[in-house]
């Protein structure tokens, strides 16, 4: 299996400045909303970064609720627990990974997976972790800006794991089939 390449410690905290700027004006509670997360469910925050995403799908989720926020900088997981910290949210886990999660089968009610995979290598490998982690009939929300809708749509849906749910305002919703 290709490993992915970790960006530089400077080139994750230029990211996560301009993701600061980029939420002011696209706040993550609308693709979390489009996500259709609910409360008490273990939701999977793939490529989390500096937890844009994490966060609000936490608040959603509630304290009987689970989120796995996961990528592979350290410096990502280090943020995402800082923020945590800071709010006070109990229901966050992080996990560093470059596709196996080690989380059991089918234990995921959401995966969100937002503008990560062009920067990953082995995405076949990650569309059958997916597929694995996922519970029957669940959701897989996904966005990435470098891919066209029919790009997205034939990646995800040509292995025949996942089926199109909807598409609300370039995210897409795919049921684990």
């Amino acid at each position: 299996m290709m490993k992915s390449k970790i960006n530089s410690n400077i080139d994750f905290r230029c990211m996560s400045f301009f993701f600061n700027i980029r939420d002011k004006f696209h706040p993550p509670i609308k693709k979390i909303k489009n996500a259709n997360i609910k409360q008490g469910e273990t939701v999977l925050d793939y490529g989390c970064g500096s937890g844009s995403y994490s966060i609000p799908a936490a608040e959603i989720i509630g304290p009987t609720g689970r989120l796995i926020a996961a990528d592979i900088h350290p410096l990502a997981l280090e943020k995402v627990r800082k923020k945590v910290k800071k709010i006070g949210v109990n229901n966050i886990e992080t996990i560093q990974t470059d596709c196996d999660t080690k989380l059991d089968d089918e234990s995921v009610d959401k995966i969100i997976c937002f503008d990560v995979l062009h920067g990953i290598s082995n995405k076949d490998d990650i569309i059958k972790e997916f597929h694995r982690v996922l519970k029957s009939d669940s959701i897989l929300s996904f966005d990435d800006h470098h891919y066209t809708e029919d790009q997205i749509i034939d990646f995800i849906t040509s292995k025949g794991l996942f089926k199109l749910a909807s598409i609300n305002d370039k995210q897409y919703n795919f049921i684990k089939v």
